[in-house]
């Protein structure tokens, strides 16, 4: 299946280490440069402003899902291609997996988790079979990725977890991986 919409899933704040924005911006770059269009939270702020404001100044496609809450916080991108208000953050879970053929995950805070593990537990009960990659800039996940190989070894996970997530250290090996 080749892939054209990719999902990402990242923070609406920039963290700590400039390198987690500045890798977001390179990620939306490559992406508007393959064609691909990026659906995304639709923040204008944080990594998803900057993934999202690389891939337009490259010209590139980017759809944002928005639930009307943040709208209240004045938190939409009005310079993307789309902006789909969405009821609630579970309509917007639904419409950006619905969208997309596979999903990147940079940093991030809660709610890129819950993406992340919602989006993984899918894939394991067949809901779907999108790739998803695991985007570990500056070793952000490496604690993460022990606690997933923790679940594995304790025998609470049904099968081999790299099989279904990708874990990658660039931008371009994230982009290489599922195109």
């Amino acid at each position: 299946m080749r892939v054209s919409n990719i999902a990402v899933f990242c923070g609406s704040k920039s963290g700590a280490n400039p390198l987690y924005e500045q890798e977001a911006a390179v990620l939306g770059k490559l992406m508007a440069e393959k064609k691909l269009t990026i659906v995304y939270g639709g923040g204008n702020k944080g990594l998803m402003g900057a993934v999202a404001n690389a891939s337009m100044d490259e010209g590139g496609k980017v759809i944002g899902v928005i639930p009307k809450v943040l709208l209240e916080w004045e938190a939409q991108h009005e310079g993307i291609t789309e902006l789909r208000v969405v009821e609630d953050m579970h309509v917007r879970k639904k419409t950006m997996y619905e969208l997309c053929d596979a999903a990147i995950v940079l940093a991030g805070g809660n709610g890129t988790l819950d993406e992340l593990f919602e989006m993984l537990t899918w894939n394991n009960l067949n809901i779907h079979n999108k790739k998803i990659v695991l985007l570990n800039t500056a070793g952000f996940y490496q604690h993460l990725i022990a606690h997933i190989d923790t679940m594995a070894g304790e025998g609470f996970l049904y099968d081999n977890w790299r099989k279904r997530l990708i874990v990658c250290d660039t931008a371009q090996a994230a982009i290489d991986a599922l195109v």
